[in-house]
C-alpha cells in the first residue's frame, strides 16, 4: 500500500441506475458532444469568418473553449464528490446546450467567442463527470468495457467530425454545427434524468463548497493557460502582455496554495499530490497530453507540405491512430491483469517512445504509408498506456474521492496539451528560422507552399521542423516512462468494490 485510504462517505461505492444500459448510452452521447466540438467547428472556420469577420481573433474560438474546459475540471470534480454525479452532469449538459444555442445566434466574432467560453464551462462538467460515472457504474473487472466504448466515441468523432462540419457549413449554414448539439444533448439529458439513480448516502453535515478556492483556481489557470496559448502567436514570448500574464498567473498560484491550505473542503486537496499513485498518473498523463500535440497538430502539415497529399488524404494519415487506440485499450485488460497497471502502461509508453523516435528517420520525402503505419502503431501503444492508468487510479479511491481524482488526471492531460502546443510551436518555428535564415514561421511558410511560391528547400525545412517536434514528443514519452518507473508503486493499491 502507498498510503491510499478508503474514503467512502455514501451508502454504496457505486451508483446503481435503474437501467445501466440507458445510462451508458447517455454517457456516450454526452461524450460525443465534447468530442465532436472542436473537430466540427474547425472545418467551418472559413464560413464563420466570412460571415462574422474577425479573422485576427478566430483562434479564440478554440482557445476560449479549451481554457474554460481545463480550468473548470477540478471544480466540477470536487462538486461531483460533494453533491453527486447526476446534478453536476445535468447542470453541465444544460450549460453546454445553452452555450450551443447562443453560439448559433452570435451576431459577431466577439459574441461567438464569449458564447464558446459558455460552452466550455459546460464541457468541463461533461468530460470529467462522464469519466467518473464510468468508474461508478462498473466494478474493476468490467471497467475496460465502458472505457473502450468511450474511446470509440472519441475515435468516431475524430474521423466523422470534420466531415460533418464541412457538410453542414457547405450545404446548410455554419450555425447548424452548434444547433446539432441540441437534439444530441437533449437525448443525453433525458436519459440521465430518467434512468440514473444515485444511492441515498449517509446523512452528514451540510457540505461546504470552497468557492474562494474555485475562483482562485479559475483565475490562476486562466492567466497561465492564456499566456501559453497566445504566447508566440498574438504576441512575442518576452513581450509585456506575455510577461504580465505569467507574473499574474504565478502570483495567483500562490493565492491558490494559501486558500486551499485553509479550506475545509479544498477544490484541489493536497492528497492528490501526496499519494504516489495519483501523483504518478497525473504526471504521466500530463506527458501524454504533451506528446499528443506532435501528431495531432504537426502531422497534417507534414503530410500536405512534405508528402504533397491533399487535405483529405492528410487527415486520413492522422486518423488511423483513432482506429488502433480503442482496440488496444479494450485489449489492455488482458495485459494488466497479468502484469499490473504500471507495467502495462510502461510497456505502452516505452513502445510509443520508440515509434516517435523512429519518425525523424523516415526517408525524404517518403511515401504516405510510412507515417500512416507509424500512426497506427502509435495509437496501439497509447491505448495500452492510457486506459490502464485511468482504470487503475480510479480503483485506488472510494466514491467520495473519485470525482476529484479523475478531474485531476484530466486536468493534467489538458494542461499538457496546452504546454505542448506552446513548446513544440516554438521548437518548430526555431528550426525553420535556423534552416531558412530567420525568415518566417510554420504558418507563413506552409501558406507559401500552398500558393506555390516556396522553393524545395522550404519543404526540407518543414520536414526538419516536424522531425524536431517528434523528437521532443519522444522525450516526453521517455519522461512518462521514468515517472512510472520511479514514482508509481509496482502494484496499485486497489480498493475492493
Amino acid at each position: 500500500m502507498d498510503g491510499t485510504r478508503p474514503a467512502t462517505r455514501g451508502a454504496a461505492e457505486h451508483t446503481v441506475p435503474a437501467r445501466r444500459g440507458a445510462v451508458v448510452a447517455a454517457l456516450m452521447l454526452a461524450m460525443a458532444l465534447a468530442a465532436l466540438d472542436s473537430t466540427v467547428v474547425s472545418t467551418a472556420v472559413p464560413q464563420i469568418v466570412g460571415d462574422l469577420g474577425g479573422f485576427s481573433v478566430f483562434s479564440w474560438l478554440f482557445s476560449g473553449y479549451l481554457l474554460a474546459v481545463t480550468v473548470t475540471l477540478p471544480v466540477y470534480g470536487k462538486l461531483s464528490d460533494t453533491f453527486g454525479r447526476k446534478p453536476v452532469l445535468v447542470a453541465g449538459a444544460a450549460v453546454f446546450l445553452l452555450g450551443s444555442m447562443l453560439c448559433a445566434a452570435a451576431w459577431n466574432m466577439g459574441a461567438l467567442i464569449a458564447f464558446r467560453v459558455v460552452q466550455g464551462l459546460g464541457g468541463g462538467a461533461l468530460q470529467g463527470t462522464v469519466q467518473t460515472l464510468a468508474a461508478d457504474l462498473y466494478p474493476l473487472e468490467e471497467r475496460p468495457k465502458i472505457q473502450s466504448k468511450l474511446s470509440t466515441v472519441w475515435a468516431v468523432s475524430a474521423v466523422a467530425g470534420p466531415g460533418i462540419g464541412g457538410v453542414l457549413a457547405a450545404y446548410a449554414d455554419w450555425r447548424w454545427i452548434f444547433l446539432v448539439n441540441v437534439p444530441i444533448g437533449s437525448a443525453a439529458l433525458w436519459l440521465v434524468v430518467r434512468h440514473l439513480h444515485e444511492p441515498v448516502r449517509e446523512p452528514r453535515s451540510a457540505p461546504r463548497v470552497d468557492w474562494a478556492g474555485a475562483l482562485a483556481v479559475f483565475a490562476c489557470g486562466g492567466a497561465l493557460l492564456t499566456a501559453l496559448v497566445q504566447g508566440g502567436v498574438a504576441w512575442a514570448w518576452l513581450s509585456a502582455p506575455s510577461l504580465a500574464l505569467f507574473a499574474t498567473g504565478l502570483a495567483l498560484a500562490g493565492v491558490v496554495v494559501r486558500v486551499e491550505r485553509r479550506a475545509a473542503e479544498p477544490i484541489i486537496p493536497g492528497w492528490v499530490w501526496r499519494r504516489r499513485t495519483i501523483a504518478a498518473v497525473n504526471l504521466a498523463l500530463g506527458a501524454l497530453g504533451l506528446l499528443m500535440v506532435a501528431p495531432s497538430v504537426f502531422l497534417p502539415t507534414y503530410a500536405q507540405s512534405v508528402l504533397g497529399l491533399a487535405p483529405v488524404a492528410a487527415g486520413f494519415v492522422l486518423s488511423v491512430w483513432t482506429l488502433s487506440w480503442p482496440v488496444s485499450a479494450a485489449l489492455s485488460q488482458h495485459v494488466y491483469r497479468r502484469i499490473g497497471f504500471r507495467d502495462t502502461a510502461m510497456l505502452g509508453i516505452g513502445t510509443a517512445a520508440l515509434i516517435l523516435f523512429a519518425f525523424p528517420f523516415l526517408p525524404y520525402p517518403g511515401a504516405a504509408w510510412q507515417p500512416t503505419l507509424l500512426m497506427l502503431l502509435l495509437g496501439g501503444a497509447l491505448g495500452l498506456f492510457q486506459l490502464p492508468l485511468i482504470v487503475g487510479v480510479q480503483s485506488t479511491v472510494g466514491w467520495a474521492e473519485r470525482g476529484t481524482t479523475t478531474a485531476s488526471v484530466l486536468f493534467c492531460r489538458q494542461t499538457g496539451q496546452t504546454v505542448g502546443a506552446a513548446v513544440f510551436g516554438a521548437v518548430a518555428n526555431g528550426v525553420l528560422a535556423a534552416r531558412l535564415g530567420g525568415a518566417g514561421d510554420l504558418d507563413s511558410v506552409t501558406r507559401a507552399l500552398d500558393a506555390g511560391t516556396a522553393p524545395e528547400a522550404t519543404r526540407h525545412a518543414i520536414a526538419d521542423a516536424v522531425h524536431a517536434v517528434y523528437l521532443g514528443a519522444a522525450c516526453a514519452a521517455g519522461l512518462a516512462f521514468l515517472v512510472l518507473l520511479f514514482v508509481a508503486p509496482r502494484r496499485f493499491p486497489v480498493l475492493k468494490d
